[in-house]
């Protein structure tokens, strides 16, 4: 198999992360590409239509693409180990939604102010997208903790990448205050080997 691969991709992240815990990491090759909404791989696209990372090409299927089905295939697998297969599992896709969608408002941003002309940036869109974050980092800590504390799964990998690109791209707007219960929960997981190995470029 092969993954399209971008090295600052909080969701590329994602699908490392969940690779080196799985014991698959020698089952893909990686393919370095650089892409952006204003700028496509063209080697992407014909993988992937919308051009995004990451995507997985198979020997004996079309290509997946969007992270979390990439993850959720990958995890089948190794016979579902971080997608539960108990009730649990809605919580943990629960959390993993959140936590992208924790990644959709910080890419915005980020875009915001390195691709749209400084005349052209709307400080109000950048802030409403900060109050999303701001929002599900709150719930996070006040109705997600049992579920992060317990075993290792999908959801917790998502969270915790999620958190590392918030301080990766917007680090001054400091997340963790008010957020304590999160904050010791996050400095101990960013802590293992497979979120050490991970850690982006500066750039």
């Amino acid at each position: 198999m092969k993954l399209y691969y971008a090295p600052t991709s909080p969701y590329v992240r994602k699908v490392m992360i969940l690779l080196e815990e799985t014991g698959q990491l020698d089952d893909v090759e990686v393919i370095n590409v650089a892409t952006t909404p204003l700028a496509a791989d063209g080697g992407l696209l014909t993988k992937n239509p919308l051009a995004k990372v990451p995507a997985l090409e198979r020997p004996d299927g079309p290509t997946l693409y969007d992270s979390r089905v990439i993850t959720a295939f990958l995890d089948a697998r190794r016979g579902d180990q971080l997608y539960p297969t108990s009730a649990r599992r809605w919580e943990t896709l629960t959390l993993e939604a959140t936590a992208d969608g924790i990644l959709d408002a910080a890419l915005l941003m980020t875009y915001e102010g390195r691709l749209r002309p400084q005349d052209k940036q709307m400080p109000e869109w950048v802030e409403g997208q900060w109050d999303k974050i701001a929002r599900a980092v709150v719930a996070l800590n006040t109705r997600w903790m049992s579920h992060l504390s317990g075993p290792l799964d999908m959801g917790q990998i998502a969270v915790a990448c999620a958190l590392a690109y918030v301080d990766f791209r917007h680090g001054v707007r400091d997340w963790r205050h008010g957020n304590d219960q999160l904050a010791a929960w996050f400095k101990a997981f960013e802590s293992r080997p497979s979120m050490v190995s991970t850690v982006p470029p500066a750039g």
